[in-house]
């Protein structure tokens, strides 16, 4: 179900289960946007300390948000019940709420004490919380006892959401056998600058949030490797090869706009320098929050639409890292320098795993079918995120087009054959539309 031509207004009315929105939402302060984006940003900070892979990453922001989720729907109880589409029921107990509750505070909390405690470095966010608390305890929003009563309900908010997150198979991915790189023509090697091992072999026994196996939604198989002149595949190598040499400025600036590596290392002599760069999932968490500032959704509605997000990610991640270690194909890079050109190099540094499907083209379709679920199919606005980055702003009219962009980018880097990034795409739409219909019980294109 689309909504072109509709209100933003009307779009959140209808898309947020056909109920109002409710008494806190109807006076929330624009402050409590700017809050909610500052802080799941905050998650993001955290993460480029770390260096998270790209599919944690996305785990990341999704139990964080659910944090966030839950202090709404169990004490207004006017946003669609989500856990209970979930493959697996977390089973929460609602909590009675302080008689003080306070959205935003509690909310915030919540997701920042998630973050603290889920990711290696969220000690970090420690910091977070504590100008929260002086936030609204020297605008006397809270007295100094309403906020340890917030506190204490965002806290056992975040205990229910780690003991379902442990339950999701994270903590038994070091258990497995290391990865062996497969032998034979056509299969994935790591890849300098770094020859880095590959990343996440065992995502797949990840549990997801809406989708039924990892396998549900595997996309058609990639393009058999060969390298004679006349093969399908040796077209796409040399598309690959062209591009990198004849890319054009545009060209260049939109893989770099969308690179988001966190595993780019850069050379000065002998040393190696890692290269802090934003995940695949936390572009579109950033997407997520423009969008919800530009067209001034509630607060409640606005935590409802991050953890939808952040979900649907986190779900096409599991659905793309199954098919990349199943199919496990041969990078660009390796191809081209061992039997074309062993000086060719790609414009992005490529990532360490194998090729197919493209991951950003996968999660950034899934991410695009649900916003414009949310926001409609003409919305436009402008992507700032990477400007902390130091990548100038791109404007774009729709969702759709920002995700098409992002999947382009990667054959303009060099890292990504054609049928990757075409079949991520409908790879991503797929999961999309599957949450979309879990959530809302409606059909989707």
């Amino acid at each position: 179900m689309r909504s072109s031509g509709r209100s933003i207004g009307l779009c959140v009315v209808l898309f947020l289960a056909a109920s109002p929105v409710g008494a806190q939402s109807a006076i929330s302060d624009p402050q409590d946007l700017v809050r909610l984006t500052d802080n799941v940003f905050h998650l993001s900070e955290v993460m480029l300390r770390d260096g998270t892979n790209p599919p944690g990453a996305a785990r990341f922001y999704a139990y964080s948000m659910l944090g966030a989720y839950m202090t709404v729907y169990t004490a207004e109880h006017q946003l669609p019940d989500i856990t209970s589409r979930f493959r697996q029921d977390p089973k929460f107990k609602f909590l009675k709420k302080p008689r003080s509750f306070n959205l935003s505070f509690c909310s915030t909390y919540a997701l920042l004490e998630v973050g603290k405690r889920i990711m290696p470095s969220g000690k970090m966010l420690g910091e977070n919380q504590r100008n929260l608390v002086d936030e609204f305890g020297k605008n006397k929003k809270l007295s100094d006892r309403e906020i340890a009563q917030n506190i204490r309900y965002a806290v056992e908010i975040a205990n229910q959401v780690l003991d379902y997150a442990k339950t999701d198979g994270y903590g038994k991915l070091s258990t497995f056998t290391g990865y062996t790189p497969r032998k034979g023509e056509g299969y994935w090697y790591p890849t300098p600058p770094v020859y880095m091992a590959a990343v996440e072999p065992d995502w797949e026994t990840i549990r997801p949030f809406f989708m039924e196996s990892a396998d549900q939604f595997s996309p058609m198989p990639p393009t058999s490797f060969s390298m004679d002149s006349t093969s399908a595949f040796y077209g796409q190598v040399m598309e690959v090869y062209r591009a990198v040499k004849e890319l054009n400025d545009e060209q260049r600036l939109i893989a770099n706009f969308w690179d988001c590596n966190p595993f780019a290392v850069s050379f000065s002599g002998h040393m190696a320098i890692g290269l802090k760069k934003i995940s695949p999932g936390g572009h579109w968490m950033g997407i997520t929050g423009i969008s919800c500032r530009k067209a001034g959704v509630p607060l409640d509605s606005a935590i409802f639409i991050h953890t939808a997000v952040a979900m649907t990610l986190h779900d096409a991640f599991i659905s793309c890292w199954q098919e990349k270690y199943k199919s496990n194909r041969i990078r660009p890079e390796t191809v081209i320098n061992r039997l074309i050109d062993p000086d060719w190099r790609p414009v992005l540094q490529t990532p360490p795993f194998p090729e197919y499907t493209s991951g950003h083209s996968a999660v950034s379709a899934s991410a695009a079918v649900v916003l414009t679920h949310f926001f409609g199919d003409n919305f436009s606005f402008v992507d700032d995120t990477e400007l902390y980055f130091g990548l100038p702003e791109r404007r774009f009219n729709s969702f759709y087009e920002a995700s098409e962009e992002a999947a382009i980018s990667r054959l303009y880097g060099g890292i990504h054959y054609r049928d990757a990034c075409e079949e991520g795409v409908i790879q991503g739409k797929k999961v999309g539309n599957y949450v979309v219909r879990s959530v809302f019980d409606v059909g989707s294109e």
